[in-house]
């Protein structure tokens, strides 16, 4: 007989997080559904399996990346491209931290060019997490710093051009593989610099996002800003914090099988 392992407190408030996300946001008229990248992603889909095969055979959903193209195919459900379906009804993904205008950092998991492109092309964008992310400046709980996808050819380049920003990084540098010798590629076959910024900068990350965006070689920066209409966040006691796009905070109850 099989024994079911209990979750960690983080991936309860993950779970959680998810389910009540997915609850509220993924309904029966929604057939384009974005699926993000992250450790909380595969409890976003085990939500979506259980909303039943009915519900869920008329419905496309599109990826962020490997890891959520597999999750997609592996649960059965039908996995579409951005080329057919520019337009979708929904995306949902995690976030590596998120402050209370509901700004994000996201690219720890390097795939936020095209996270950012199903976000963007989404009616509604919805952020889940655990309660480490829920942060009141961004940089604060999130070490790495922001990540900038940027062209190989430019990477250098690049490292010498973001100093001399009128706020500049405290530090910046090239991400390199673990397992592996060399820098880590992105799906999109790029490479990825994490810059850390201060708190005086980050408390503007609109201003940091055009002023990275400007810089000649980068491609994409994992700064999403005004983009997401709802995040969730798990906690330690079993409730789940939302905030919402207006200023919006409440805490709820997650639902009973959650």
């Amino acid at each position: 007989m099989a024994t079911t392992i209990p979750l960690t407190a983080i991936e309860g408030a993950k779970r959680l997080a998810a389910f009540t996300a997915v609850d509220r946001h993924i309904l029966s008229q929604h057939k384009v559904i974005g699926i993000g990248s992250g450790s909380t992603v595969p409890y976003v889909v085990d939500r979506i399996v259980s909303q039943g095969l009915s519900v869920n055979k008329d419905r496309v959903f599109l990826a962020t990346g490997f890891q959520s193209q597999q999750l997609i195919v592996n649960a059965g459900l039908r996995l579409g491209d951005i080329d057919q379906f520019p337009v979708l009804d929904v995306t949902i993904d995690g976030a590596d931290e998120v402050d209370p205008d509901l700004n994000c950092i996201k690219g720890g998991g390097a795939c936020h060019l095209r996270e950012k492109v199903l976000a963007e092309g989404a009616k509604t964008f919805i952020v889940v997490a655990d309660y480490r992310k829920n942060s009141q400046v961004l940089g604060a709980n999130y070490a790495p710093g922001v990540p900038i996808e940027v062209a190989p050819f430019a990477a250098t380049s690049l490292l010498r051009s973001i100093k001399t920003l009128k706020t500049p990084p405290l530090n910046a540098n090239l991400r390199m593989g673990t397992g592996k010798a060399g820098p880590v590629v992105t799906d999109n076959g790029n490479f990825v610099v994490d810059a850390v910024f201060g708190p005086e900068a980050m408390s503007d990350p609109v201003r940091v996002l055009h002023a990275v965006k400007l810089l000649t070689g980068v491609v994409e920066v994992g700064l999403f800003c005004n983009v997401a209409k709802a995040a969730y966040f798990g906690n330690q006691d079993g409730s789940v914090t939302v905030k919402l796009a207006d200023g919006q905070v409440s805490q709820i109850e997650a639902s009973s099988d959650a």
